[in-house]
């Protein structure tokens, strides 16, 4: 993606725009911070994984400790109460998929629909991210698709037997996506962040995920309608 230099109206100080940064950098936070607990958990599911799933798990920490520093950059206390209740939904069904063994939702959930929202949202903001958060959100978008490549690298050679599973998480998860975005479409703005771009990221970031697993292209405008449905 091509550097684009911070939009000259984008005020960082403003009392606008560091309110709707409370929320959006709270979210990043904790969506580190979710993806941190998932790896360890995953690490549980997968013992025979559990080295590079740890090894995933420290990076998202330290990707925790970066968006940290862009708030304190900035002077705004991130809002992790509401980033809490933002990513509750797939919190619940992410721990009701490991409490039930079943490793295949949880790694739709997190090392597909969490990284692909994670890689839609950090190569939006780049472009009109002020310089500091440029930098570490640079260093952790490399990251991320490292991330989503274990997930895909894993699925795909479980395919045959995770494919009705995959269907079936991809139904219950997808819509969530959706409203997560709705509820932060306003301070996305504020950011520079539009809502459509960062639909279009996701869908192709999600469905190149599902191709490189196995499924069809027809597979995917069907799995991918059930996000659509609940834009």
């Amino acid at each position: 993606m091509g550097q684009i230099a911070a939009s000259p109206e984008i005020d960082f100080h403003s009392e606008t725009y560091k309110d709707a940064y409370s929320r959006i950098n709270a979210i990043v936070i904790e969506g580190e911070q979710e993806a941190y607990d998932n790896y360890i958990k995953l690490a549980e599911l997968l013992p025979e994984e559990k080295d590079e799933l740890i090894r995933l798990s420290k990076m998202e920490s330290r990707h925790k400790k970066g968006f940290e520093a862009c708030g304190r950059n900035l002077q705004v206390a991130p809002d992790i109460e509401f980033a809490r209740k933002f990513f509750l939904q797939l919190h619940q069904n992410f721990q009701a998929g490991a409490a039930q063994g079943n490793v295949v939702t949880c790694l739709l959930i997190q090392s597909l629909i969490i990284e692909c929202f994670a890689i839609a949202a950090y190569n939006i903001y780049i472009p009109v991210a002020d310089d500091f958060a440029r930098k570490i959100t640079e260093g952790v978008v490399k990251d991320e698709y490292t991330h989503l490549n274990f997930g895909e690298v894993w699925l795909k050679a479980h395919f045959e037997e995770s494919k009705a599973e995959l269907a079936q998480a991809n139904r219950q998860n997808l819509p969530i996506v959706w409203r997560m975005l709705n509820e932060v479409e306003n301070d996305a703005r504020v950011l520079a962040m539009e809502k459509e771009a960062l639909v279009e990221d996701f869908m192709i970031a999600y469905g190149e995920a599902l191709s490189n697993i196995g499924f069809t292209t027809r597979d995917i405008m069907r799995m991918s309608a059930y996000g659509l449905a609940a834009a």
